[in-house]
């Protein structure tokens, strides 16, 4: 039996094609559900938050996204432990629905992702490693100890900021998923100001994950042939999956886990 996973389209979204290929990539049956088709998402199994700017980031990044009827769903899949991925804006939209941390009632976000430190919009490659252990992120199958992601970063709202008191649950409680790192990973400043480095939070339960960084826009070498400079020119190594494609390999491992044979 084929695990089915949506991929939420909202109005703003712009990251559901790549998201989709990844899905698709893994051997997963990936479709794209709008946001005024909330009626669909009773078929799916896991449900996947893209990236973009929903709703024109109004009041903040993820905000009124986290209020559209199509979250209710949503919000009761991840309460019934089915496995919720939001990326950039879609982990934006997890946290404003108070579903990551999760440390607060539901669409009272106890902890959001603010504007970048500098100010300015922050579209670069970088590294992320895992920071719990493996058994904290059950939405990540099979995942190694201390795990390093490549992605592309891609937002003008990314630094995590909570009150000081949520930010030491959020450290000494298992909820800081991924932090930033170099490639061999290192622990690095995030560069984009979040508290505690944080590239990505999960519940308590460890089924619903928001990752600020593009692990699809890393899924293959071609996407980012300045770090493999021995691909250029060789089409066939230019195609070859890339480190990005290791998170939805876990994550697919994680869903076909939850689908009865």
């Amino acid at each position: 039996m084929s695990a089915r996973v949506a991929v939420l389209v909202f109005p703003g979204t712009n990251s559901e094609d790549e998201t989709l290929r990844a899905v698709r990539a893994v051997g997963l049956d990936g479709e794209l559900v709008h946001w005024s088709q909330p009626e669909k998402l009773a078929r799916f199994g896991a449900f996947i938050l893209p990236g973009g700017f929903a709703y024109e980031d109004r009041v903040r990044a993820g905000a009124v996204a986290a209020h559209d009827a199509i979250m209710d769903p949503v919000i009761e899949a991840a309460q019934a432990g089915k496995f919720v991925l939001g990326i950039c804006n879609g982990a934006q939209m997890l946290a404003e629905a108070g579903l990551v941390p999760g440390t607060g009632p539901l669409r009272r976000p106890t902890a959001a992702f603010a504007p970048n430190r500098d100010g300015r919009f922050h579209s670069l490659h970088v590294h992320v490693r895992l920071a719990v252990a493996p058994e904290r992120v059950p939405i990540l199958g099979g995942i190694e100890p201390n795990a390093v992601i490549p992605a592309w970063a891609s937002h003008g709202d990314g630094r995590l900021a909570a009150p000081a008191d949520e930010l030491a649950c959020i450290a000494n409680d298992g909820h800081l998923a991924f932090v930033y790192c170099d490639r061999d990973g290192n622990d690095v400043p995030a560069p984009n100001g979040s508290a505690l480095d944080c590239a990505g939070l999960v519940n308590r339960e460890g089924n619903v994950l928001a990752i600020m960084p593009h692990p699809e826009r890393d899924a293959w070498t071609y996407m980012h042939l300045d770090d493999v400079p021995a691909a250029r020119g060789d089409a066939r190594a230019a195609l070859a999956p890339s480190g990005g494609i290791k998170l939805f390999e876990h994550f697919a491992r994680a869903v076909r886990g939850k689908v009865p044979a």
